[in-house]
């Protein structure tokens, strides 16, 4: 592992239910990415159609989610890097319950176009639990990578530590949020206390985790045009630094940042936050309080 990883983080607008649109104007940005020797690219959650579960056709997207997957992998072994494929919605059938079931899934695709890590999103924004289903207590996993350790969680996940701390313990040094999160996620009360509220969540949420956790954070979400809603602030986060990059505006973007990964090691040594968790005694071992109790 290079303690220096070369990183791009793209932020785009999806074109509403064109799949081949944006997965073109996405391999746009990831062979630009490698063509400045970026060993990793990572794209925004729903980034290829949107998210728009009610509208016609999109359930019928959802079954051309192993297309895109194997497009993703041929444009990763072409270009010889790493990809991050925000997340594909996948239709699914339980034949048990005989229903269908649409996952929200994140992929972590090796410079050869191997699939080496996959996580289905766990933790359902509201208006997404009428259509998701997430993963529930399944185990976050870490995956070994070129650039280290790496784990992924998306979007709303940002909200829970427990994900972050999970996958910490299990000695993730990088992790990894394909994201879809809108100014316009806000209620009307918080709104009206902050209409700039979900970007401050955002930039406060992701420098308080790199340095309670001492990882880095790749965060890439959807951009679009000024006054539609969208929070882009796409960014590669670190402790003691906080954003190495930082697409502001919420237009569509690349950045390609050098992440030195030994600072990941030196607030390591300051804060001692894995050695913790490591204990034996860790007094804050995970338990489930009895509901009714929150």
């Amino acid at each position: 592992m290079a303690p220096v990883a070369k990183v791009a983080v793209i932020q785009l607008h999806p074109k509403p239910l064109e799949p081949e649109f944006n997965f073109n104007k996405a391999a746009a940005f990831i062979k630009s990415a490698a063509s400045q020797g970026a060993e990793l690219a990572v794209l925004p959650e729903y980034h290829l159609t949107s998210w728009l579960p009610k509208e016609p056709g999109f359930l019928k997207l959802c079954d051309q989610w192993e297309t895109y997957l194997k497009k993703y992998q041929a444009l990763a072994k072409e270009c010889g890097i790493c990809i991050v494929p925000g997340t594909l919605v996948e239709r699914h059938r339980d034949a048990e319950k005989e229903e269908d079931r649409l996952l929200n899934v994140a992929y972590f695709i090796n410079q050869n176009g191997d699939i080496i890590g996959k996580y289905v999103k766990k933790n359902l924004w509201g208006p997404e639990r009428e259509h998701l289903t997430g993963s529930g207590r399944d185990v976050h996993e870490v995956f070994d990578t070129s650039l280290g350790k790496v784990g992924l969680l998306v979007c709303w996940d940002l909200a829970f530590p427990e994900a972050f701390r999970e996958l910490i313990a299990n000695g993730a040094r990088i992790i990894i949020v394909p994201t879809f999160w809108t100014l316009n996620d806000c209620s009307p009360k918080g709104l009206q206390y902050n209409p700039a509220s979900e970007a401050l969540f955002l930039d406060s949420i992701l420098t308080a985790r790199a340095f309670e956790n001492t990882c880095a954070i790749i965060f890439a979400n959807a951009g679009g045009p000024p006054g539609e809603g969208y929070a882009g602030l796409s960014q590669v986060t670190v402790p003691y630094v906080g954003a190495l990059t930082r697409l502001g505006g919420s237009a569509e973007g690349m950045s390609v940042v050098d992440l030195d990964l030994s600072i990941l090691d030196d607030a390591e040594d300051n804060y001692r936050v894995r050695e913790d968790l490591a204990r034996h005694d860790w007094h804050y071992d995970y338990r489930h309080r009895a509901k009714g109790n929150l």
